[in-house]
């Protein structure tokens, strides 16, 4: 790993105080937090650190007020410590933004601890190849360069964890050094050194284990057998456990004086001469394609496997079969992909993720990891371009460089994977159309497809190497429940968990659930267990496998009917909802029970497997449960009952989306809402932060919502929903998002033929096609829109329209007809008595005058505007006035001026929060600062500003990249473009 800044090679230290050099010189890396900052970087290997990760690693749970634009300070500054060569206006190349956190490229940096891996790695294969004497030097040479306590003087929770962590890795490579030293016959001169060892570490079985060896071969046994016994009182007084298989094997070896504890034979030099001080190194010289592959510069290695599943059992001939899919040594000639099908429950996806964690090794490019939710109940079927957009990403492209289409987003795709080995895992696929797009074009990369589906296009198109998976074996399926409840219970009644694994029909989420209900109740008897599981063995026809023994039902029956009458009502709402995900409000709101109580039934669901908690508060069913969930809610429930959940849940996502927008834009102008007619919960929030968050973390939520009350009888929840998500959404740039939202919302309000909620889809589309550049779909939406709202006497939508007309109109260069909108929009605000709006028109007019050059006109306009903000205590419009006149001045040439106005709206942006806003004025200040020959400050600005849009992953990041780009190209004496 070496990153170089110039001709210098950046080295660094992590197993003794963390240092840093570039060539000879070493690097003063501030504070004990920055350095932490770094050393969590650098472990990180080049997978991207989010915000919340940083502070939880240097702060733990207790962190300073603002350690948000603290952590930015110290990446700052490591920047220009690390990249002092970096050009001006250059975007860094080292210290990468990524989504809304941080990654070290390190594909170039020399490290101890890299060395200290490599030389490891090469002591293997030298002795894997049988050269015993070159790993044992290797080891040795390794080990001695271990300059002492790892990251020492680095605080906060990841660096402690880290330090064990090494010191561990430490321990056992010194144990491994041991154990090469013995093979050698080397038993006199390192029994000293295990001596000194064991009486540091007296709980180590491994090295008392070697000690056991060394003493035996130096003829010493009676000591070997009080060495024995001495550990053996140790671990039991101490631990209260018994020694280990492998120290009691060894133990046994030594009583029965086994041959195979005398000394080997003395291995001889090799005869090709490896046998020197330079020989291993001599051949990994020679050895360009050795085992670890060459990756590729500047790339982000994704991690995004989920966690393997500790209690695996069985599956022994399947992960035979995956495994031949790959060569043996070598790495693969073409891009693999193996087919993972069968029906639900099956344990595709763990078996899948086992499998992955097996093989990940060998793709030291990264894992990535989607689920598809191909058979998704509630229709959140997931787009390719979705995943595309989402994959691509973790692999290091900018989100806002991510081009619209799916053509394009694959290609982009395919171009990123080449040359590299990236292990994919495409989990619950509903068709081959839906995986085809995220295969990969070159060789090298695995890909694993999990599918209900046989996916035969993929077979035949792809090459793919189909794998049915059926249920467990018998012997599996015991061994899982055994693994799960414990040998003892299973032992003392096996003919009742014979009986269990049948009933199950050894399927394995059928038998979680048996056993997760089993190991809660360790007084419940297995055979009363199956005696249950026999009186309502039933049949889950949506999900049989063609045979009657493959029949999932009765064992949810049973697992729901054990539940309180509480949490089965929970169990049967929650399946109303659309997904992908659920909060603990909303399901407070299916219920109509309090938050509080919710959290109780939740934890009853989950703790019974009936539901699973990906994320804190945040809850999925797996797809086979959320059917039977379904199935129960139609069986059991009315549908007024079922209907009274669901208006309650569309009240809670309406009136919270509303307050949301609200509170975000206090003075902007609102739709009436129906007053809610249930006790739905709705949220309130405290500040703009927290409203921001909810909207941001129920994105994907909020859109599902939308589309389902369209297709489920609730028109007029689903557009006026979309009516509160397009100003939050169109900051973030989640202009996809609301095309989609609005749509439905137009599909929705055209069936119920509700005109005015026809009138304000279309304005939504029109106003998301002009961000597009959709010029003729932009004016053909806002046109019908604005005939809709005049001819429904809606004032306040007609001049919102008029105003997206005229931003449109702009865009064109149609200056007059973009006055005359204004002219109309501003009429009607003042009708209205809306002065507010008002003064929002009179800056957007004030813009127009600047970009048709009538500066003079311009400020009069908004600093008409600032006055009635001022008038009125509206924060927000006047930073956004004060923002104008800047932009006015700065046309005019008076830059101090507009520097002077622009730094008031921003102090405004920067205490509301508004994070977009605030960037957009830094752009402006650094257009001032560049014009009046200040360079430096110029740049500093738009780096601020570009930092601000990366955090929020926002399109108009790739703008000021842009911006910066030509800064770096243009003559640093300059005085660069104005």
């Amino acid at each position: 790993m070496k990153v170089t800044d110039g001709a210098e090679v950046l080295r660094f230290s992590l197993l003794g105080p963390l240092r840093a050099w570039r060539g000879e010189t070493e690097l003063a890396l501030g504070s004990p937090q920055q350095r932490a900052v770094l050393a969590l970087l650098l472990l990180r290997r080049g997978r991207a650190v989010g915000i919340d990760e940083l502070i939880d690693g240097i702060w733990g749970h207790d962190p300073p007020a603002g350690a948000v634009p603290v952590l930015r300070t110290y990446v700052s500054r490591l920047r220009k410590l690390l990249e002092s060569g970096r050009s001006p206006g250059a975007p860094p190349r080292l210290v990468v933004s990524i989504g809304d956190g941080y990654a070290l490229r390190t594909e170039e940096i020399t490290s101890d601890l890299a060395e200290f891996e490599e030389g490891l790695a090469l002591a293997e294969h030298s002795r894997a190849r049988g050269d015993s004497r070159g790993a044992a030097r290797l080891l040795d040479t390794t080990l001695t360069g271990w300059p002492g306590t790892p990251l020492a003087g680095v605080p906060g929770p990841f660096a402690e964890t880290e330090r064990a962590r090494l010191a561990e890795r430490r321990l056992t490579a010194l144990e491994y050094r041991l154990r090469v030293e013995l093979e050698l016959g080397r038993h006199e001169t390192v029994l000293p050194e295990l001596v000194a060892l064991r009486a540091a570490q007296p709980l180590r079985e491994a090295v008392c284990e070697l000690l056991l060896v060394a003493l035996y071969r130096c003829g010493r046994q009676a000591e070997a057998l009080e060495v024995y016994a001495s550990t053996r009182r140790t671990l039991v007084d101490e631990l209260g456990i018994e020694p280990g298989p492998s120290l009691r094997a060894a133990h046994a070896r030594l009583l029965a004086g086994d041959p195979g504890l005398s000394p080997p034979a003395p291995v001889p030099a090799a005869a090709d001469g490896t046998d020197t001080e330079d020989g291993p190194y001599a051949e990994r010289a020679d050895e360009p394609d050795r085992d670890d592959p060459i990756r590729a510069a500047g790339d982000v290695h994704p991690s995004q496997l989920p966690a393997d599943l500790p209690l695996f059992t069985g599956r022994d001939v399947e992960l035979g079969r995956v495994d031949a899919l790959l060569p043996a040594e070598d790495h693969p000639d073409a891009a693999v992909v193996g087919l993972i099908n069968g029906m639900a429950g099956a344990g595709k996806t763990t078996l899948a993720v086992h499998w992955a964690h097996r093989v990940a090794h060998r793709f030291p490019d990264g894992s990535l990891y989607v689920n598809l939710r191909g058979y998704d109940q509630g229709g959140s079927v997931m787009e390719p371009a979705e995943a595309l957009e989402t994959f691509l990403v973790a692999l290091g492209v900018a989100p806002q460089a991510v081009p619209e289409g799916l053509d394009a987003q694959a290609a982009l795709y395919r171009s990123v994977l080449a040359r590299r080995r990236v292990l994919i895992v495409l989990d619950n696929a509903r068709d081959s159309g839906q995986v085809r797009p995220l295969l990969p074009g070159t060789p090298g990369c695995l890909v694993i497809v999990t599918s209900r589906s046989r996916l035969t296009g993929l077979v035949a198109g792809h090459g793919a190497h189909p794998l049915t998976l059926g249920p467990l074996t018998t012997g599996e399926a015991r061994a899982m429940l055994t693994r799960r409840i414990g040998a003892t219970r299973v032992d003392a009644e096996p003919e009742a968990a014979d009986a269990i694994v049948e009933l199950c029909a050894r399927l394995p989420l059928a038998l979680a659930i048996v056993a997760a209900r089993a190991a809660h109740h360790p007084g419940f008897r297995l055979t009363d267990i199956a005696g249950e599981l026999r009186e309502t063995h039933g049949s889950l026809d949506a999900f049989t496998g063609g045979d009657a023994h493959t029949d999932a039902r009765a064992v949810f029956s049973w697992s729901y009917h054990a539940l309180p009458s509480a949490a089965a009502e929970l169990f049967r709402r929650l399946s109303l909802h659309p997904g992908p995900d659920i909060s603990t409000a909303v399901a407070a709101a299916l219920t109509a029970v309090p938050p509080r109580p919710v959290r109780a039934l939740l934890a009853e669901l989950t703790g019974a497997s009936l539901l699973g908690e990906h994320a804190p508060g945040r809850f999925a069913f797996h797809d086979l449960l959320r059917a039977y969930a379904r199935e129960q809610a139609d069986t059991e429930d009315t549908e007024e009952r079922r209907g009274a959940a669901l208006r309650r849940m569309y009240d809670h996502y309406l009136h919270t989306t509303h307050h949301a927008s609200a509170i975000i834009s206090p003075l902007r102008e609102t739709i009436p809402l129906p007053s809610s007619t249930t006790d739905s919960g709705a949220l309130r929030f405290t500040g703009r932060r927290k409203a921001m968050q909810w909207l941001r973390t129920e994105r994907h939520v909020l859109r599902s919502v939308v589309e389902h009350a369209a297709a489920h009888g609730y028109e007029d929840h689903a557009w006026r929903t979309a009516v509160g998500l397009d100003l939050y959404f169109d900051r973030l740039g989640f202009w996809h998002d609301l095309m989609e939202i609005n749509s439905s919302a137009l599909r929705a309000s055209r069936a119920i033929g509700d005109r005015l909620g026809e009138a304000h889809a279309l304005r939504g589309l029109g106003f998301f096609h002009t961000r597009f550049a959709h010029s003729a779909e932009a004016r053909r939406d806002l046109g019908r829109a604005l005939e809709l709202f005049r001819a429904e006497g809606d004032a306040f939508g007609e001049a919102r329209t008029r105003r997206c007309l005229a931003y449109q109109a702009n865009g064109e260069g149609r200056f007059t007809v973009s006055l005359d909108h204004y002219t109309h929009a501003r009429e009607l605000y003042r009708a209205e008595g809306d002065t507010s709006s008002e003064a929002i028109v009179l800056n957007e007019v004030g813009w127009t005058y600047i970009l048709l050059g009538e500066h003079g006109k311009a400020l009069e306009h908004c600093e008409k505007a600032v006055a009635l903000h001022q008038e009125i205590g509206n924060p927000i419009g006047e930073a956004g006035a004060q923002d104008s006149v800047g932009y006015a001045h700065h046309q005019l040439g008076q830059y101090d001026a507009a520097v002077e106005r622009f730094e008031r709206a921003l102090a405004l942006y920067q205490e509301i929060g508004d994070h977009y806003l605030e960037a957009d004025t830094l752009r402006h200040i650094a257009d001032s600062r560049l014009a009046a020959g200040d360079r430096d400050a110029a740049i500093d600005a738009f780096r601020a500003a570009l930092a601000l849009l990366e955090e929020n992953s926002h399109p108009e990041a790739a703008d000021l990249r842009e911006i910066l780009r030509d800064l770096d190209a243009s003559d640093p004496g300059g005085t660069g473009p104005a």
